[in-house]
């Protein structure tokens, strides 16, 4: 068996719309580990005082339909008073021991994968702050709405031992957790990792979040970055992701078989880098 949980704060205005992105966000752990989530206990904190009960069943009705999407069943939960609005799961669920992924995964010789655009965090900050549409979200709520399940299946048919999803922590921090996890390098092309259109003129306008900029000071001692990498190009390898991609470990004799399964499902995945013999740095080119 496998457990996570996740709770986030909202994201978009529409409950329906943000009860389906925690939904997608939590089981995305069990994906990121290779396994099939069978079970949801939903987590909640709002004021009741602001928050009506036709926008609690909305925002209910849209996890659980994404949860269904996903193979899990919502079988119960807890709310409690809370002055900011919360929502997420505990996720139960299954995983085959022979072919889980871990963090620790990752091999000498392995190519990198990922499978959503970076871009989440910069994009509905921008819009919370004002300086973007609403409807301009739009394919940012696409992609956190997408399910890691293609990805996850492809990836344990293909061979592949290691695994995360990209989260609160950025494309770094997460990829940093491979790297130590596994004893190994990673080097990450910055070119050929997909940003959303945008974000990074959103940075360079200074819409930078706090996460971000601790994310960077925690991993730079352990990433060297090419000179000519610019303050805006980092702190996009640092943005905060809601309910991201996964970034997998991938035997390069595996690489068909993969892309087979995923073009399949029109499921979308870039080829950002590989593992090379290390001790836990990474290396943006």
């Amino acid at each position: 068996m496998v457990e996570t949980v996740d709770i986030i704060t909202p994201i978009v205005d529409d409950p329906y719309t943000f009860g389906g992105i925690c939904a997608a966000n939590a089981v995305s752990d069990v994906f990121a580990m290779g396994g099939t989530p069978l079970t949801a206990l939903a987590i909640l904190g709002f004021a009741t005082c602001d928050f009506s009960a036709p926008v609690i069943k909305k925002l209910l009705n849209g996890a659980i339909d994404k949860l269904h999407e996903a193979g899990a069943c919502l079988i119960g939960g807890h709310s409690i008073e809370d002055n900011e609005f919360k929502f997420g799961f505990a996720v139960s669920g299954i995983v085959d021991k022979k072919n889980i992924l871990k963090a620790g995964g990752a091999k000498r010789g392995d190519i990198l994968v990922l499978t959503k655009k970076i871009g989440t965090g910069i994009l509905t900050s921008a819009v919370k702050l004002g300086k973007l549409k609403q409807s301009a979200l739009n394919p940012v709520i696409r992609s956190m709405l997408l399910l890691n399940n293609t990805a996850s299946k492809a990836a344990v048919s293909a061979g592949a031992k290691g695994a995360t999803d990209v989260t609160g922590f950025g494309l770094l921090g997460h990829a940093l957790n491979i790297a130590k996890s596994s004893k190994v390098t990673l080097v990450i092309h910055n070119d050929n990792v997909p940003f959303m259109d945008n974000m990074k003129d959103f940075i360079a306008a200074g819409i930078i979040q706090k996460g971000a900029k601790n994310s960077l000071s925690f991993v730079s001692s352990h990433v060297s970055f090419a000179r000519d990498l610019g303050e805006s190009d980092k702190m996009a390898l640092v943005d905060p992701q809601t309910s991201g991609g996964l970034l997998i470990s991938l035997p390069e004799k595996g690489l068909k078989k993969f892309d087979r399964i995923m073009k399949k499902e029109k499921s979308p995945y870039w080829i950002i880098g590989e593992v090379v013999k290390g001790k836990g740095r990474i290396v943006v080119t």
